[in-house]
């Protein structure tokens, strides 16, 4: 059993690969183009709406108000963002029922593509919401003596992101792979089943982490109440 989707090479040509982690993430790409069109082709603005429409709306309500207990504003604003990421990690995980695929979450670059999607999103909603001046001033705050170390916070969280997720994600494949090796026929079964509850939940908690980045970036400076005057009779 492989434990990275790397060592899955398709086709090779001095140095270039094609790989399972390309193969399976394009993929799960085109998975979602698609459905996301077929699912919404026939929405309606009419009173009368079908129960697949329902459904769908309340789902897209639910991870709205997510969004919104997260500490940002305008949910329909990052919800294509932050609702793709999820259904990607949620996917990856879900198709480890079909038999010869494995999870490009499995491999650290897939991770860290993921991780660096979000170092580029928090800047970008930061700056949009605050203006380039605003959002730059919060490196500086409270003192211009915390620049390198905001800096630094910045690159070291998104190396957190993409080092917990993978190491997570590897954890059941690993356990799985030597349980293989001791009992072939029971464990693995519930160790599968397991793992798709995982990677819900670490689809859930990357998604949330996301928001509580962007969250921190658009979120403005406020003033400070000025003290109250007395009031001469």
């Amino acid at each position: 059993m492989r434990l990275s989707p790397d060592e899955m090479i398709f086709w090779q040509h001095g140095f270039l690969k094609l790989n399972g982690t390309i193969v399976f993430t394009w993929a799960l790409m085109f998975v979602l183009a698609v459905g996301s069109k077929l699912i919404t082709r026939n929405l309606s603005t009419e009173l009368e709406r079908s129960r697949w429409q329902n459904l769908l709306e309340i789902v897209v309500t639910g991870i709205e108000k997510q969004i919104e207990d997260v500490g940002l504003r305008h949910p329909k604003k990052y919800i294509g963002f932050l609702g793709t990421l999820f259904l990607f990690v949620a996917l990856a995980s879900l198709c480890t029922v079909i038999p010869g695929y494995e999870p490009p979450t499995g491999s650290l670059s897939t991770t860290a593509a993921l991780a660096l999607c979000v170092l580029v999103a928090v800047p970008f909603f930061g700056i949009e919401e605050q203006g380039l001046g605003g959002y730059l001033k919060s490196y500086i705050e409270p003192t211009v003596i915390m620049l390198p170390f905001n800096i630094i916070s910045e690159l070291s969280r998104t190396l957190a992101l993409a080092v917990r997720l993978f190491g997570n994600m590897m954890s059941g494949t690993m356990i799985l792979a030597i349980l293989l090796t001791i009992t072939p026929f029971i464990f693995p079964i519930a160790m599968s089943a397991l793992g798709l509850l995982t990677g819900m939940v670490q689809a859930y908690i990357f998604s949330i982490l996301a928001a509580v980045y962007i969250a921190a970036a658009t979120r403005g400076r406020k003033p400070r109440p000025e003290p109250a005057q007395d009031i001469k009779a």
